[in-house]
């Protein structure tokens, strides 16, 4: 009789550990909402910076000179650009673009028709908002005007050279396409010709981050979400159940085994978002051209 009370003791002290250890498992589980936040908000922390489109305009360039039978051509203008880039530091030829040149034109064409000579079109256009017209995204762009009569492409692109701003453009280290407009018309009661180049560096020159990786990274947040609803749910059926219960048992296994699911999730997309949040700051880096 004595030898079964003291196996019936240690059966009862043995269920009663069971039921301690469960709920300092539970107890332990218990903060993952509380860490799924914090995670959420350390590691979704970084965002592409905004762009800051950078715009080189300097003052459009007048130049006199009497007129005369010259036809001056787009593609010696660029090639003489890039005889300067090459003179003046070995810098990169710049590569002629389709809609760069398609703005440049379209700007001659509307500041002979509207009769102005600005950077800014009488409507508020400006460059920026120009070559994004046709079609360039750019991180940044420039723009070099010039006006008046010339004897070759050799000398308009001097005349250019010799301002310390439209130097800057034709020099500028960052920039990669040009587009080149040389337009003759009226303009003031005089015949002359309007030059224009646009400058840019496209967008697509920095790698933008996955946006499959980030639509991944939006749908595992989801996903915890729910599995955070889920194990919430879970525990207050494990609170309305009694503990002597068979049932009660068989409840905080299945909440163990969705905390240990949920944590397992956590380090999955805590490795997605720090690869995410590394093409980010590749992206801005880029940008900053750095």
């Amino acid at each position: 009789m004595f030898k079964k009370i003291i196996i019936l003791i240690v059966l009862l002290l043995a269920v009663a550990t069971g039921f301690l250890f469960r709920e300092n498992i539970i107890k332990a589980y218990n903060e993952f909402g509380k860490n799924v936040q914090q995670f959420q908000k350390s590691d979704l922390g970084n965002i592409i910076s905004q762009i800051g489109k950078e715009i080189l305009t300097p003052p459009p360039l007048r130049i006199g000179g009497s007129e005369n039978d010259v036809v001056l051509v787009k593609a010696k203008i660029i090639a003489q650009t890039n005889i300067q880039r090459f003179d003046n530091g070995m810098l990169p030829p710049l590569v002629e673009n389709a809609q760069l040149n398609a703005a440049a034109l379209a700007k001659a064409k509307d500041m002979f028709e509207n009769q102005y000579f600005e950077h800014n079109s009488p409507s508020g256009v400006d460059p920026g908002a120009l070559v994004k017209k046709y079609g360039y995204d750019y991180i940044v762009s420039g723009e070099n005007l010039i006006l008046g009569n010339f004897a070759s492409e050799q000398e308009v692109v001097q005349k250019w050279m010799n301002s310390p701003g439209h130097r800057a453009n034709i020099l500028h280290a960052r920039f990669s396409e040009i587009g080149v407009a040389m337009v003759k018309g009226e303009y003031e009661g005089h015949t002359v010709w309007i030059g224009v180049q646009e400058f840019g560096l496209p967008l697509d020159s920095c790698p933008e981050p996955s946006e499959a990786l980030k639509i991944q990274i939006e749908a595992g947040k989801a996903d915890l979400e729910a599995r955070v609803a889920a194990i919430d749910a879970k525990k207050q059926e494990i609170d309305s159940t009694s503990r002597n219960s068979k049932r009660y048992n068989e409840l905080v296994d299945e909440y163990n085994a969705m905390a240990q699911e949920y944590n397992a999730k956590v380090q999955v997309m805590k490795g997605l978002i720090v690869q995410y949040n590394s093409q980010i700051n590749a992206f801005n880096q880029c940008v900053a051209g750095k």
